[in-house]
């Protein structure tokens, strides 16, 4: 009989975005094919809560720095007590206790690899090379470790994010009823974006766009909804201000039921300009059939399928408005839904993962 594999996730961030979303929903996925998970976290971050509401075993833990030696020996300990056979490691200063924790224990160290933007080349930032597998949530991200990083390709895999296609499946939602949940008019154009109000998704963008938009097309209605919460939630407000937005911007904090927020919307946007590995969020509108507007940050580009959305230029708002106006002006049908389901499902995610972690655990 095949033995269960136990995996110890680490994740150094406080916060509640895509990343966090994934590693939850990763532990969730496995879990149902036998795989036992476990996390360890700071006290504060929010990954805690949620992980315990899914009934995941939690650890908090200082992760203080690189070479928290406490929190190093602490995982070790773990490592023996859960008899842990991988450690899978998310955030930079986790990686480093972590990864070496995992070593020194005598088990596999997996790392994943999130953000897009790139790891300084530096032999002393050598933490990478030790892991045993690495995942990343993008191509372009495998591309750039392999290159600057000395990953050897063997070693390195694009497993990006699975979406929930059960959930995420347009014929489960009413338009109007969707709608009429987020008081919106039958003949209002509603423009949203999903994202947790960091600096690098560029919610500013978004707001600029918008100003431009109206201004253009001043014989339709608009509502520009933004989900999502975050640090940049002041300053965006009073950029909402400042460009004489707020009639036509609302500000919807977290948003639960993403699929009835996409359903009620006409287009979707992403403004990102860096960090994204393949958006969750993009696939999710994908997923749903709309009409989507996305940066070329990252590896959005994984996404599109014989121009299935407007894939626009980092940084510029006249690309985004150019894409934005592409749909407000045309009446098209989109079926977007198959590519996403076939590539980019929950299913996909998870058989990939396992293959890695059979490889490591059960003799051949």
């Amino acid at each position: 009989m095949n033995k269960i594999i136990r995996v110890l996730h680490t994740e150094w961030s406080d916060g509640w975005g895509g990343q966090e979303i994934r590693i939850i929903g990763e532990m969730l996925a496995l879990r149902e094919q036998g795989v036992e998970v476990f996390l360890a976290c700071r006290e504060n971050a929010t990954i805690q809560h949620k992980a315990l509401e899914f009934q995941i075993p939690v650890f908090v833990l200082p992760f203080k720095g690189n070479t928290d030696l406490g929190t190093l020996l602490a995982l070790k300990k773990l490592v023996k007590q859960y008899q842990i056979d991988i450690i899978n490691t998310h955030s930079g200063k986790d990686t480093w206790v972590g990864g070496l924790a995992a070593k020194l224990a005598g088990i596999k160290f997996i790392r994943t690899r999130h953000l897009s933007n790139q790891i300084r080349p530096n032999r002393v930032n050598f933490i990478n090379e030790l892991a045993d597998y690495i995942f990343t949530t993008g191509e372009s991200i495998r591309s750039d470790m392999i290159k600057l990083n000395r990953i050897k390709t063997d070693r390195i895999k694009s497993i990006p994010t699975g979406i929930d296609t059960k959930i995420y499946d347009p014929s489960l939602y009413d338009r109007v009823t969707c709608r009429k949940q987020f008081n919106i008019q039958k003949d209002e154009i509603v423009i949203g974006i999903v994202a947790v109000l960091r600096q690098f998704k560029r919610h500013d963008l978004f707001l600029d766009m918008a100003r431009s938009v109206i201004d253009i097309n001043k014989d339709k209605k608009f509502v520009f909804l933004i989900a999502g919460d975050g640090p940049q939630k002041d300053k965006l407000i009073a950029i909402a201000e400042k460009y004489n937005l707020t009639p036509y911007v609302r500000f919807l904090g977290h948003v639960s039921k993403v699929p009835e927020l996409l359903t009620a919307m006409d287009i979707f946007v992403l403004s990102s300009d860096s960090k994204e590995g393949v958006p969750q969020s993009v696939m999710q509108a994908l997923l749903m059939n709309k009409a989507v507007v996305a940066t070329n940050c990252g590896s959005t580009r994984d996404l599109l399928n014989n121009n299935s959305f407007q894939l626009v230029e980092v940084n510029s708002k006249n690309s985004l408005i150019a894409g934005v106006l592409h749909y407000i002006n045309r009446h098209e049908d989109i079926n977007t839904r198959e590519f996403i389901k076939t590539h980019f499902s929950k299913e996909a995610m998870v058989e990939k993962i396992i293959k890695v972690y059979k490889s490591f655990c059960y003799e051949t």
